[in-house]
């Protein structure tokens, strides 16, 4: 694998490579003599694997690390998610198991991470503290149809951006919030699991015809768009395969377009960290409905990318930390919900 990997990224003549290890504790030796821009790791190593050594990594010599991952077993998308937690700028799939010969066949998209690793922000990638566990047991409300949707974009980066935000929002938040994580399928489930369990406000991964309700959290799933929709005049989810839009399934401005023509004026647009400009077009058509926008920062966004690309495109009503964004959702929403 560490022959294929740096065949793949001497070919590209965009990186060098300056070293290679054979486990997790090499890892660290190595990046304490070489100190590179960028590290790849492993999840699946010997000795020390790849999720502890990412740990070590982000305390003591923090940088911008893509995390090499397969599918299934003990690198599956909760090892993977957090490697992500932990402050890894992106992952890619082998495509055949923890021995992937054909690894060629990923080599545009493992390029595609390496350059987001290279604009990634070090302060951005610093580790977070984790949100503390939410009660073990807590009752399901009877939530009444959504009047009022905060709808969330994010990509790399937006993991931990989501773990610092969704527990945060209160069980009582008066309004359905709507998140689209440029992910692939299989990972948003995890992801959504994961959110759910240190949070008050109930977190799902949507499904079609899922009614939209005040108090939750819609997690769009991995590889479709997500839609929000009136039947017979209640806000339901709706799911398609359509085109790519930016290159990405699901994609946000879909997502954002419906939010402004069902909600108007009772919708909030959230950016955060990611590369490239979704969310931009559709944050300006909710603006013009005359919802509300928040963006996150550059100072702590690990990529500054569609948090700028919609500030120029449409501008925003607060650029906040990371976190403060929460607190900035529930007084955008109050302002949204009671603009006459």
């Amino acid at each position: 694998m560490r022959t294929v990997i740096s065949q793949i990224i001497a070919d590209s003549r965009e990186f060098e490579v300056a070293g290679t290890a054979r486990n997790g504790y090499d890892a660290l030796k190595q990046i304490q003599v070489l100190d590179p821009d960028i590290v790849t790791l492993d999840v699946d190593m010997p000795e020390l694997d790849g999720l502890h050594a990412l740990g070590y990594i982000m305390s003591e010599t923090p940088r911008p690390v893509v995390m090499l991952s397969a599918a299934a077993g003990s690198s599956g998308p909760e090892v993977t998610l957090r490697a992500l937690e932990l402050g890894a700028v992106d992952f890619v799939l082998k495509p055949s198991g923890p021995v992937s010969s054909n690894m060629g066949s990923v080599a545009a998209r493992l390029l595609e991470a390496l350059r987001a690793a290279a604009d990634a922000n070090p302060l951005g990638l610093r580790m977070l503290r984790p949100a503390a566990s939410a009660p073990a047991t807590r009752g399901v409300p009877a939530f009444s149809p959504a009047t009022a949707a905060v709808a969330i974009a994010c990509s790399t980066g937006g993991p931990r951006a989501l773990a610092a935000i969704v527990p945060h929002l209160a069980r009582s938040l008066p309004a359905a919030v709507l998140v689209v994580q440029h992910m692939p399928p299989g990972f948003t489930r995890s992801l959504a699991q994961r959110l759910d369990a240190v949070s008050a406000i109930g977190i799902c991964e949507a499904a079609h015809g899922d009614r939209v309700v005040h108090g939750r959290v819609y997690v769009a799933p991995g590889g479709r768009h997500m839609r929000v929709a009136a039947d017979g005049g209640i806000p339901t989810i709706a799911l398609d395969d359509g085109p790519p839009v930016w290159g990405v399934r699901p994609a946000a401005d879909p997502m954002f377009q419906s939010v402004a023509e069902l909600f108007g004026r009772s919708s909030v647009a959230v950016v955060l960290t990611g590369m490239g400009r979704d969310g931009a077009e559709g944050t300006r058509l909710i603006r013009r409905a005359g919802g509300r926008a928040i963006i996150q920062d550059r100072e702590t966004s690990a990529i500054f990318g569609m948090p700028q690309a919609t500030f120029q495109h449409a501008g925003a009503d607060r650029v906040v930390a990371l976190d403060g964004v929460a607190p900035a959702i529930a007084d955008e929403l109050e302002v949204a919900c009671h603009v006459p």
